[in-house]
């Protein structure tokens, strides 16, 4: 049965054909997860997904984290995905939702930082979390602007710099150890 979360994710895609995860809303077990999906679709963009309540909340982020504070970048609210999704990496069919190469470009566990939970600061407009990644460390905020646009913005702490660019350098996997191009090249084979 596919629960009420997952309906949008599950009209639009074609599992057996896109070997994308089956809409399955999964128990949350110990510390809740996150994942950054590098997705060359349409335009290349950032998935952000921060597991709550059995699903992948998620935002497409067209430029990407930002260690530096001072950057706002916009996180446009996309459908919930399913807790499996955090491992997902390959390509996506022409013809497909969301048609492109994906890769895990970082993942990780995440604390947070509200008093409530995760669904009330969702709710509310305002998360703040604290990811604990391979890449991209440190308090992150997300805010409600209108619609389904967010900002993502990095805080102040020990993490924030405001020269290192880790979306240029860094572009390779933190599961395969491989960028998007290769993944892509490798599925044409």
């Amino acid at each position: 049965m596919i629960a009420k979360k997952l309906a949008a994710y599950s009209k639009k895609r074609n599992v057996k054909r896109s070997k994308e995860p089956k809409a399955k809303v999964a128990k949350s077990v110990g510390n809740p997860a996150f994942v950054i999906q590098k997705h060359a679709a349409r335009s290349l963009h950032y998935d952000l997904r921060l597991e709550v309540e059995g699903v992948m909340k998620s935002w497409a982020v067209p430029k990407g984290p930002s260690l530096n504070p001072q950057d706002k970048r916009l996180a446009v609210l996309t459908d919930d995905h399913p807790l499996s999704y955090k491992n997902f990496e390959g390509v996506i069919p022409e013809g497909e939702y969301g048609a492109g190469t994906v890769i895990v470009w970082d993942r990780g566990r995440y604390k947070n930082l509200k008093s409530y939970t995760m669904q009330t600061a969702f709710r509310r407009g305002t998360i703040e979390v604290e990811l604990r990644g391979k890449k991209v460390k440190g308090g992150y905020a997300l805010v409600h602007m209108q619609g389904k646009n967010w900002l993502l913005i990095k805080m102040k702490d020990a993490h924030a710099d405001g020269r290192k660019n880790l979306v240029k350098s860094c572009p390779e996997s933190v599961k395969s150890g491989k960028t998007i191009e290769q993944v892509r090249r490798e599925k044409k084979k």
